[in-house]
C-alpha cells in the first residue's frame, strides 16, 4: 500500500468517526484530503467514486466496522459512518510495572528517531483507559541514539523503494557507490544495520548504517519491488558481522555495590578507596561507551581517553534531550 494512500484511508477513518451522522460520498470527497476532484467532469468523478469502493473495501478487509445509511427518511443518497462503540479498542488490563515498560519503551524509540510512532502508540492506549506514564523510568534511563542514514532507510524499507548511497568499509580508504533494494533495518549488538539486495552484486547484502557516507538517495517509485517472505534480518546481520573480537581493554571506576552487570563482565576488579577498579573488554569504543554511559554516575571512565570522552559526549546528548525549552 502506498504512503499516500495510507494516509487517504487513516483520514477517512477519522472522518467518519469524528460524527454521529452519516455522510455522504460528497461530503466525504469535501473533508477527506485525496479525494479532491470535480463533480461536474465525468471521468474525474468517476475515478473518484473507483478510488472511494476500494478504500471502502480496504477498510472492511481491515475490520472497521464501516456502516452505510442514511441521516433521515428524506435522504435518497446512502452515507457513511463509524460507530465508536464497534470500533473501540477493548479494556487492556496492564499491571503499573507494564504500563512503566511501555513509558520507557515509547522514550526509547524517541531517541531512536521514531518519536512519531512512539506519540501515536502511547496516545492509542490512553484512548483505551491505559494509564501509561512516559517519565515513569524505574530508574532506568534508555541510551538508544541511530546514525543519519536511519530515518531514510527505514522509509525506504516501509515503502520499497531502492535507494543509492556511499559506503565506506575499513579495508577501503575511499566510499564505493551502492544500488540498494532495503529490506529493513535491524539493530545487532548496538548497532544499526540495513539488509537487502545488492543490485551490482545480484546478492544479499548487509550494511552498517554508520560507514554510510553522506545522503541516502531514493532512486525509484514505491512498491518498486517485493523482499523475499518470511525474511529475518537478524540472521542476516549476525552471519554477516560474524564473531566479536574483544581486543580493546578499558579501566573503570565503579561506585561500591554498584554496576552489578559491569561486574559480571569484567576480567579483574580491585577494591580501593574511592571505588572499585574494573578492568573491561571490549570490541568497538563506541558500543563500550554506550553500555557505560547508561549507568550514570555510578561509573567513570579511567581509560582509554577515546572511550571517556565518547561516555562524556553520550551523557552531554542525554542532557540535552532532557533540556526543557526556553519560553518564547
Amino acid at each position: 500500500m502506498s504512503r499516500n494512500r495510507t494516509e487517504r484511508l487513516v483520514n477517512l477513518v477519522i472522518c467518519l468517526l469524528s460524527t454521529r451522522r452519516f455522510l455522504t460520498a460528497a461530503q466525504i470527497a469535501a473533508t477527506v484530503p485525496g479525494y479532491e476532484h470535480d463533480p461536474t467532469d465525468g471521468r474525474d468523478h468517476e475515478a473518484f467514486q473507483r478510488k472511494f469502493e476500494r478504500d471502502k473495501a480496504e477498510l472492511r478487509e481491515l475490520g472497521v466496522p464501516l456502516e452505510t445509511g442514511t441521516a433521515s427518511a428524506f435522504d435518497s443518497e446512502p452515507g457513511y459512518r463509524i460507530a465508536r462503540r464497534d470500533y473501540a479498542l477493548p479494556d487492556i488490563p496492564l499491571e503499573p510495572q507494564e504500563a512503566a515498560a511501555v513509558g520507557i519503551a515509547a522514550r526509547l524509540w524517541q531517541h531512536a528517531g521514531l518519536a512519531a510512532a512512539a506519540s501515536s502508540g502511547l496516545a492509542k492506549l490512553r484512548a483505551a483507559g491505559v494509564d501509561v506514564d512516559p517519565h515513569a523510568t524505574l530508574g532506568v534511563e534508555p541510551v538508544v541514539t541511530v546514525d543519519p542514514a536511519f530515518a531514510a532507510l527505514t522509509a525506504a524499507a516501509r515503502d520499497r523503494r531502492p535507494v543509492s548511497f556511499d559506503y565506506r568499509v575499513p579495508s577501503g580508504d575511499a566510499p564505493t557507490h551502492r544500488r540498494v533494494q532495503p529490506w529493513g533495518v535491524a539493530c545487532w549488538r548496538g548497532r544499526w544495520y540495513v539488509v537487502g539486495h545488492d543490485r551490482d552484486r545480484q546478492a544479499t547484502r548487509c550494511f552498517r548504517l554508520s560507514r554510510v557516507v553522506g545522503p541516502v538517495r531514493v532512486t525509484g517509485r514505491p512498491g518498486d519491488y517485493t523482499p523475499p517472505a518470511d525474511v529475518d534480518l537478524l540472521s542476516h546481520v549476525a552471519r554477516w558481522s560474524g564473531p566479536v573480537e574483544r581486543t580493546g581493554l578499558a579501566t573503570v571506576l565503579a561506585r561500591p555495590g554498584r554496576a552489578a552487570g559491569l561486574r559480571r563482565s569484567a576480567e579483574t576488579c580491585a577494591t580501593g578507596p574511592d571505588g572499585d577498579r574494573l578492568t573491561l573488554r571490549y570490541a568497538e569504543a563506541e558500543g563500550l561507551a554506550g553500555q557505560l554511559a547508561g549507568y550514570g554516575a555510578d561509573v567513570r571512565v579511567l581509560d582509554p581517553p577515546e572511550v571517556r570522552e565518547l561516555v562524556i559526549q553520550r551523557l552531554k546528548e542525554i542532557v540535552a534531550a532532557h533540556e526543557p525549552e526556553a519560553p518564547a
